[in-house]
């Protein structure tokens, strides 16, 4: 089993990637809704990942029963990629939305991944999507789980910063400790109205006093949301405010020890 040691760089390649997919949507809610299209920044997002981190391994698992496998095979045939396939529960996610999906995908992932059983630690991110400086992200972590934060009142000088939930889009986490916590976090999805994936990911963090969760710099994510159908910006300015943003909620003496510095 590949253990990840922070301290050594160059084993940010041996941390298997888990891409969560559905190219059949179930949630109706979604911009994005042409499997053909969907399909087209699914594999986009694949091939981009393969040039960011090229040794990495990658795990895609999609929840609408696609069988990537051929396309993979024709598309990048040097490439390690896993190719899983199962039907969500599509009355649930019609209910709880896209998010129970997503809970879904990373359970049947961890039971039947190849990839995942040798590895104690795993990336997850959502298909159309990839990190421009994925390496950096990781380089220095050390803890059990890596997510960004979602921060009220960054640039306030009247209103204290507030945290109110963790992305799920993008993160890294500890095998076990996602069994052990996240494995049925989608199960609490809509147990108060706006009660989302991101917040129940979020009071896991609370209940369990996590401390060094948070991505030291902010992800530089890229592709095609699903929800909304375009892609993100990704400009230079748009990055040194996230990270002016970052800093001031670092300064915050009521987030600094949440941060893997």
């Amino acid at each position: 089993m590949t253990k990840f040691r922070s301290d050594k760089s160059n084993q940010v390649a041996e941390i298997p990637i888990l891409i969560t997919s559905s190219i059949i949507p179930h949630d109706t809610g979604v911009k994005l809704s042409d499997p053909q299209v969907r399909l087209f920044h699914a594999l986009e997002s694949i091939e981009q990942w393969t040039k960011i981190t090229p040794k990495s391994r990658l795990i895609l698992c999609d929840g609408s029963n696609f069988d990537f496998e051929p396309i993979v095979k024709e598309r990048f045939p040097f490439a390690a990629i896993e190719c899983l396939r199962f039907e969500n529960d599509q009355l649930k996610i019609a209910t709880f939305g896209r998010g129970y999906g997503e809970g879904e995908i990373v359970k049947f992932a961890l039971n039947h991944s190849a990839y995942l059983r040798e590895s104690d630690v795993f990336v997850k991110c959502s298909s159309k999507l990839w990190v421009e400086n994925y390496a950096e992200c990781l380089k220095k972590w050390r803890g059990d789980c890596l997510f960004s934060g979602v921060f009220k009142n960054t640039f306030s000088t009247l209103k204290s910063i507030e945290m109110i939930q963790v992305d799920t889009r993008f993160y890294v986490v500890q095998n076990n400790f996602y069994r052990k916590n996240f494995i049925d976090a989608h199960h609490k999805i809509g147990l108060t109205p706006g009660f989302g994936l991101e917040d129940s990911f979020y009071q896991v963090l609370l209940t369990t006093k996590q401390h060094k969760y948070l991505f030291a710099i902010p992800p530089v994510i890229k592709g095609v949301g699903g929800g909304t159908g375009t892609y993100y910006k990704s400009s230079w300015l748009r990055i040194w405010k996230e990270k002016i943003r970052l800093w001031n909620v670092k300064n915050s003496p009521a987030f600094v020890n949440l941060f893997d510095l």
